[in-house]
């Protein structure tokens, strides 16, 4: 039972007892550093309930809780806040069960409970990913590393849009321009290669839209005339028609992109459990809508095409099946969501990492699931993020001009060893030792300076103000996770020792410290309900400021007793142990020295 149960417990009683009132729920807060005290009861929301004078109330539950607490040594009451006093046994009692869990804070799921599965990254075979995949990637990994944390089974997915008009523009401008060019003879990742041809089919088609209108046609009549667009619309439909040459051209292309997309997952830390593929799922829904349609779900128009109404839930009708029955984004999606249930039955809800510009696409994905009768349908949740922008402005991937994934882990890498230099940290370092943690600080500065922000928010990248050894950033706590490491090797203390309030003398920053300790499993269950990285992020930065602030002001190694040296060491081993496990939620490294 917790702090805070244990208390609400004996603050419902001691209302009963002098009020005669039944009170549900109690109010805690974090106590102000100004007061002394270790949690703070709010009164004035039991004024409800009980009628008085709110410091009175606060002295009579203070006295109560003294008298009934073994825990509780003292109180004060300011105004309507009753700061309530833990003796220093109830610290070290928590420490002495936590300081040999290397996995504190951490739950392991539930036999039987249903299994949430984390659809993140899904990118397009016709370009490599960019800063935008990179918040993306980075939120759904993360968000499925703490859902697991929380205790909840978990499965990692994406859909690889590998279909599409986009796709055909890269493979015709690559057919007419390419002259047999592959990644092994230009040297280039696939990805890279392929979205190369995305941007000539972008260039050259320009070029025949000047050269038509110059001829006399319309804007309009030229973009939908340029020999090229009809060319890649033709092998569009070659493609649906199962044409063996556009499928092997198709099959060879995309094969590139796999391999190019495989090397960037790698180098950014990121995995999948299952991929879908757009081409195996586009036709997937059809059979949903057709069941739909004789329950009611959805109604047919004179043209034959198929709707959903919506106008009940606030929203307009939705269609989900052309004319001449063809398959919308909505009918894949519907089918992809059932046929995941399908393959892995113990899912019982989906979590969609995707931009916010599809907020309304999900809104109506989830309500027509829920229609046709799906009981997981109510836990299906939109984790909607806010676009990446650069201070050189806007990214357009047609021409050319994204910050491209691999170069951006590349330019990290680089940032964080031009600073390392200046600063002069890494002295006796060889340069491949050297090179493996520059990495490991501008990767860590990439995620953290992404993971930290609310997912909702729209984020300015900044690669240089997101490499700092201060302040709220990756590198600043890598920096002192490493220093806890340097104070654990000379220590060399191997064994752990369980003490007692008769061997330490509990300093007032060891206390504060033990403090933000606890909240770390309250925390992930926090993230996880909320989907959000940003809570892991910040309370990691709240226990090293914490704990550098302890580092100032108490001597670890120079302790005055030999049991106050190993409790304090022991006390830094599981602040260390703390930062690797929260930054490996974000899917951070630490380094063992910096």
């Amino acid at each position: 039972m917790s702090l805070q149960d244990v208390l609400s417990k004996h603050i419902i009683a001691a209302i009963k007892v002098n009020y005669n009132q039944e009170l549900s729920t109690v109010e805690f807060q974090a106590t102000r550093k100004e007061f002394a005290g270790d949690i703070t009861v709010v009164i004035f929301p039991m004024l409800r309930v009980v009628k008085g004078n709110p410091v009175q109330i606060g002295e009579t539950i203070g006295q109560y809780l003294v008298e009934h607490v073994e825990d509780v040594v003292g109180f004060n009451v300011i105004k309507g806040f009753l700061n309530v006093e833990i003796g220093n046994e109830y610290y070290l009692n928590f420490f002495n069960k936590v300081v040999s869990n290397n996995t504190y804070g951490f739950v392991n799921p539930t036999h039987g409970d249903k299994a949430i599965m984390v659809e993140y990254s899904s990118p397009n075979t016709n370009k490599p990913l960019h800063l935008g995949h990179v918040r993306n990637n980075l939120l759904g990994y993360s968000v499925a590393e703490i859902l697991k944390a929380s205790g909840k089974k978990v499965y990692k997915t994406q859909i690889i849009n590998d279909r599409g008009i986009h796709i055909c523009k890269s493979m015709i401008a690559w057919k007419l321009f390419g002259q047999g060019e592959t990644p092994e003879t230009s040297g280039l990742k696939g990805d890279k290669l392929v979205g190369n041809y995305y941007v000539k089919f972008d260039q050259e088609y320009k070029k025949e839209i000047k050269n038509l209108i110059a001829e006399g046609q319309n804007e309009d009549d030229a973009k939908k005339n340029a020999p090229l667009l009809q060319a890649a619309q033709d092998m569009l439909l070659k493609w649906e028609a199962g044409d063996k040459e556009t499928v092997a051209l198709w099959e060879k292309m995309n094969t590139w992109v796999y391999d190019g997309f495989d090397v960037t997952y790698k180098n950014l830390g990121v995995d999948f459990d299952k991929l879908y593929y757009e081409s195996e799922t586009y036709l997937l829904g059809k059979e949903f809508v057709a069941e739909g349609l004789k329950t009611g779900v959805f109604f047919k128009k004179e043209d034959g095409s198929v709707w959903c109404d919506l106008t009940d839930e606030g929203l307009d009708e939705k269609i989900v099946l052309r004319s001449d029955g063809t398959a919308v984004y909505m009918t894949q999606d519907i089918g992809t969501a059932i046929q995941r249930v399908k393959d892995y039955p113990d899912v019982g809800g989906m979590v969609y990492t995707v931009g916010n510009e599809q907020e309304y696409h999900f809104k109506v994905l989830f309500l027509i699931i829920k229609k046709l009768g799906f009981e997981w349908a109510k836990n299906l949740y939109h984790l909607s993020y806010g676009m990446v922008d650069l201070p050189s402005g806007k990214m357009k991937s047609r021409e050319g001009t994204v910050v491209d994934a691999d170069d951006l882990i590349d330019e990290m890498a680089s940032t964080a060893g031009e600073i390392s230099q200046e600063l002069g940290k890494l002295d006796g370092y060889t340069e491949e030792e050297k090179q493996e943690l520059y990495k490991v600080i501008g990767l860590g500065a990439l995620k953290y300076y992404i993971l930290k922000v609310d997912p909702k928010k729209r984020i300015l990248f900044d690669p240089k103000e997101s490499i700092d050894f201060q302040g709220n950033t990756g590198p600043f706590i890598q920096y002192t996770y490493a220093r806890i490491q340097s104070i654990l090797r000379k220590a060399n203390v191997d064994s752990i020792v369980l003490l007692s309030t008769e061997d330490v003398s509990m300093h007032e920053k060891e206390k504060e410290l033990i403090k933000q300790i606890q909240l770390f499993e309250e925390v992930i269950q926090n993230a996880a309900e909320n989907y959000s990285p940003a809570l892991i992020a910040n309370y990691t930065y709240d226990l090293v400021k914490e704990f550098n602030s302890f580092y100032q002001n108490v001597s670890i190694l120079g302790a005055d007793t030999e049991n106050e040296k190993l409790f304090r060491v022991q006390l830094s081993k599981v602040v260390a142990n703390i930062i690797k496990n929260a930054f490996g939620l974000l899917g951070i490294q630490v380094p063992e020295r910096m």
